[in-house]
């Protein structure tokens, strides 16, 4: 698991006016949260934060005000829906060796068998628990030759060492659906009625 540090700045303005000044100056305000300490309002670089979030789940390790050093995870990120640009974070104090609920994306290797079957991701993320500094990027499933009516469970899916599942066991993250057959143009049919 990647681990990045980027410098921050503790903030004591608050509002919408406050927050659109923080945005022009190209930065995302934000508030670190957890361990039952009180929120800390931030400002972050908002190139360096979008690049840091590429990452599923990344560790962020926080400069703030060139005095403290946190290590965080993002927990909830707001952009704007027309532009995509980063308006809020929300982040979750973590401590080394301390376990976190996570999400961890779930990607497919493999052809399905032939047929044109499609594959429904039930599950695009596996809930999971895992240690705060060792949270895997993705997790990895082989379709290679699944049949139509086949399903991938969240047991069956091999998990890094100390990372478990927070999710049922028998939970349907991958299906295969068997093509569907291509139904007769709109009136053909009438007219062999009307010939008979």
């Amino acid at each position: 698991m990647s681990e990045v540090k980027i410098a921050a700045e503790t903030r004591t303005e608050f509002g919408k006016g406050a927050a659109r000044r923080i945005r022009r100056d190209n930065k995302v305000p934000g508030v670190l949260y957890g361990h039952g300490s009180d929120p800390l309002h931030l400002t972050l670089p908002g190139h360096e934060l979008l690049m840091a979030l590429r990452t599923p789940n990344v560790l962020i390790s926080l400069d703030i005000d060139g005095k403290a050093n946190e290590l965080a995870i993002p927990k909830a990120v707001q952009r704007d829906p027309l532009k995509g640009f980063l308006e809020h974070v929300d982040l979750l104090l973590v401590k080394r060796g301390e376990k976190v609920a996570v999400e961890v994306p779930v990607h497919t290797e493999g052809e399905l068998a032939a047929g044109g079957n499609l594959l429904e991701h039930v599950l695009a993320a596996l809930p999971v628990e895992a240690e705060a500094t060792h949270i895997p990027e993705a997790l990895t499933v082989s379709v290679a030759g699944l049949q139509a009516g086949a399903s991938v469970l969240a047991k069956d899916i091999t998990l890094p060492a100390g990372v478990t599942l927070t999710v049922e066991e028998d939970a349907v993250v991958l299906q295969v659906l068997a093509a569907q057959a291509e139904e007769a143009p709109e009136g053909a049919g009438g007219e062999e009625a009307a010939e008979a």
